[in-house]
């Protein structure tokens, strides 16, 4: 076919709309079942001389050159409608597009099992280890889920929902021995409306698909546990109608025993919340338990007691821009987010939305009544008081041109421009809002099926106790459980791989031949060497950079935009890099003051997704990939996912790069297309003719879903 003709460089250009453009034999998902995301409008430029109208002055050449072009492009259109009726002639002959390797392994379906088959998580068997024990000729017919005929006749789960509460016991004598009092945040100013509780099941679907890569238990999340829509969202407006102050969604859904949690929550009226408002109600009732307090902690030690210690604050920042649109589901997401992270948390978290005005000429900047009509026009009411807003011609001021010494812009756009510098926005944001410890760079089509605290809460604690020590090398791979044993396990793995190769192991900032530099903190600097460090260096320190894809070095993969590299000495070698697909991540003031003052003094620039990890890997900060949980749709082999994720024979193999095709079939990338399909039949929705009401109905249930984070997710829907 011809996309084998095509120069593979430009099969990888980005668009200023956030994709990447099609991979080789993108043409063809239109036809795998993994993809059934309607076509995406193309955008078009506006022609500025649209509205003018030009007398045609004719003369003959000219008549003959209009009679040649109409017929050239009626053999062109006549061409082009033979090319696509040959086409459909050859699909409907059975001919079939060339699959990729990974399509030929069997397809694993435990995660549309449903509540109905829950079964507690000590009697849990694996789909993948299910297929096992079958392959083995040694089935169980205890482990595989009960067939539709088989189901009690009342449909209701075998197991009832119960309230999660990931929280500590903030009113306990432990917790208060070490920590100031919580008080209790409301969603309205009068303090009568608790924030409310989500509900899970405390059990998992009987063989319920494992994820390839990362653990729930590693990262200290609950996997005893499994969330459906009822239960996540029902507490948010989704299960009961408008007039009540609901979202009315649910109507259409399966929904036995979904009634079970109302008898201990309280139906919240959401009209007329004003989200912005109870954020900063909670902080000023807590903010004694984040602000240093010099009086209490000397009274603290005239009396010798301890110091009650203080906590660290979060920023959760949604990066938005003027024209998206807030469909209801995404509406409860971002009511979950406010509800977990800030409000039932005391004040450890503000949810803010950075939106980015795309027209320049509008004067955000000297009218507030434009400022504020700018996010009235662009945000749902409930939260309109958490936005801030910025534009590319702000940027442009905050840092100026020149960006000098570029090595290769291949997308072909401004250095100011959102798609090369999405990472300036943030920037800023973090000098206009110091007073926060960390800062969650988070995206809109991201979606957690389990609860935004224990998630976030978790990755970060995870984050804090790893060791320096092999950090770089281990952030390079995925963490396959089934594969690599424990987590020690795999350290030790990571450890010997590198001491059988060439490769030196990164220990404090790397020395490298450039000019211009910053001065790495003088903190960063390795205690001892690199033997005598027993992996303790590290232990205990918060994480700078907090990824959830690996880090890899760019240089070794033929990764699109590995050198859109600026203010370098170009005559000497490009400085090492690394990068994290997927701009979602947690960055620590330090590390963007480091950034921000490499932008605006050093002229230093590369592209969003390769800065903060060349950032952090310059000025020696303590960088993680997070082994968060990601689900494939296919049965890899083990040896086979390993082999092809974590040691590709060469750099056109790379899945960070033309090797992206297979990341395709997984629950976690920018290009990950099972990742929508699965969110949409948790929903309820119908998806690629399976899935929906009557299925679930006269099946096992809706879907139930440990903590999962998803991307991309584009668009949703539910039961209909």
């Amino acid at each position: 076919m011809s996309r084998f003709n095509m120069n593979p460089r430009k099969l990888f250009i980005r668009t200023r709309f956030g994709n990447y453009e099609k991979l080789p034999g993108a043409d063809s998902q239109s036809s795998s079942p993994l993809f059934s995301t309607p076509l995406i409008k193309q955008w078009k430029q506006r022609n500025p001389w649209a509205g003018r109208v030009q007398r045609p002055r004719l003369s003959i050449a000219r008549v003959l050159m209009l009679i040649i072009t109409s017929v050239l492009l009626a053999t062109m259109v006549g061409t082009s409608i033979y090319r696509r009726r040959t086409w459909k002639d050859s699909q409907n002959k059975g001919e079939e597009r060339k699959l990729y390797h990974w399509e030929h392994y069997p397809r694993l379906n435990g995660f549309f099992n449903g509540i109905r088959t829950l079964v507690p998580y000590r009697d849990w068997v694996s789909e993948q280890d299910y297929i096992r024990k079958s392959a083995s000729g040694n089935p169980d017919d205890n482990i595989k889920p009960k067939k539709p005929a088989a189901l009690n006749d009342n449909k209701e789960p075998p197991i009832d929902p119960i309230p999660f509460n990931p929280y500590p016991d903030f009113a306990s004598a432990d917790y208060l021995s070490t920590h100031e009092k919580v008080e209790t945040c409301y969603i309205d100013s009068n303090d009568t409306v608790e924030a409310p509780d989500i509900y899970a099941y405390p059990g998992i679907p009987q063989n319920m698909t494992e994820p390839f890569f990362g653990s729930l238990e590693e990262l200290g999340l609950n996997d005893k546990v499994c969330f459906e829509r009822f239960g996540r969202l029902g507490p948010y407006g989704y299960s009961y109608s408008r007039e009540e102050g609901g979202l009315g969604i649910s109507g259409k859904s399966e929904s036995a025993g979904s009634d079970k949690m109302w008898a201990t929550e309280k139906k919240i009226d959401y009209r007329g919340v004003d989200w912005g408002n109870a954020q900063k109600r909670c902080y000023e009732k807590n903010k004694v338990r984040f602000v240093k307090n010099d009086t209490a902690t000397e009274e603290a030690k005239r009396n010798e007691a301890p110091a009650k210690q203080k906590l660290k604050r979060h920023a959760y920042i949604l990066r938005t821009w003027t024209g998206y649109k807030y469909s209801d589901y995404q509406i409860l997401t971002i009511r979950a987010m406010i509800n977990e992270l800030a409000l039932k948390s005391g004040g450890e978290y503000d949810i803010h939305f950075l939106l980015h005005v795309k027209d320049d000429s509008l004067p955000i900047w000297s009218s507030e009544e434009i400022y504020q009509k700018t996010i009235q026009d662009n945000l749902p009411q409930e939260f309109w008081g958490m936005a801030t807003l910025w534009s590319e011609q702000q940027m442009r001021m905050y840092y100026p041109e020149p960006f000098p010494n570029n090595v290769y812009n291949h997308a072909k756009a401004p250095v100011h421009s959102v798609y090369r510098s999405a990472h300036f926005a943030m920037q800023w944001f973090a000098q206009v809002h110091p007073e926060y410890d960390f800062y969650w760079n988070w995206e809109m089509d991201l979606r957690m099926s389990g609860h935004y605290h224990e998630f976030n809460t978790k990755v970060g604690e995870w984050a804090k106790r790893q060791p320096r020590k092999g950090m770089w090398e281990r952030a390079t791979r995925y963490y396959v459980p089934e594969l690599h044993g424990s987590w020690h396990n795999f350290t030790d793995m990571v450890e010997e791989e590198i001491y059988n190769s060439d490769e030196k192991p990164v220990w404090g900032p790397p020395k490298f031949e450039n000019s211009g530099m910053l001065p790495y903190p003088p903190e960063t600097e390795p205690p001892r060497s690199y033997l005598q460090d027993n992996y303790e260096w590290g232990v205990g320190e918060d994480a700078d950079l907090i990824t959830f894809n690996p880090i890899f070095d760019p240089a070794k993969t033929n990764w699109v935009f590995r050198d859109d590299v600026s203010g370098y000495d170009l005559e000497l070698p490009e400085p090492p890099r690394r990068c994290a697909i997927i701009t979602v991540s947690r960055l620590s003031k330090r590390l963007l003051d480091i950034m921000h003052r490499e932008t605006y003094l050093m002229k230093h620039h590369m592209f969003p997704e390769m800065w903060p990890p060349t950032v952090a890997f310059h000025h020696g900060l303590k960088a993680v990939y997070a082994p968060h949980a990601v689900y494939f749709d296919h049965n890899w082999p083990l040896e086979a996912i390993d082999g092809t994720f974590n040691h590709p024979p060469k750099p056109t193999d790379s899945v960070f790069g033309w090797g992206e095709h297979n990341q395709l079939g997984n629950s976690f990338y920018y290009n990950a297309g099972f990742s929508a399909t699965w969110w949409r039949r948790w929903l309820g929705s119908r998806e690629n003719d399976q899935g929906g009401t009557e299925e679930e109905e006269n099946g096992s249930g809706r879907l139930c879903i440990r903590p999962t984070l998803f991307h991309p997710v584009k668009y949703e829907q539910g039961a209909d």
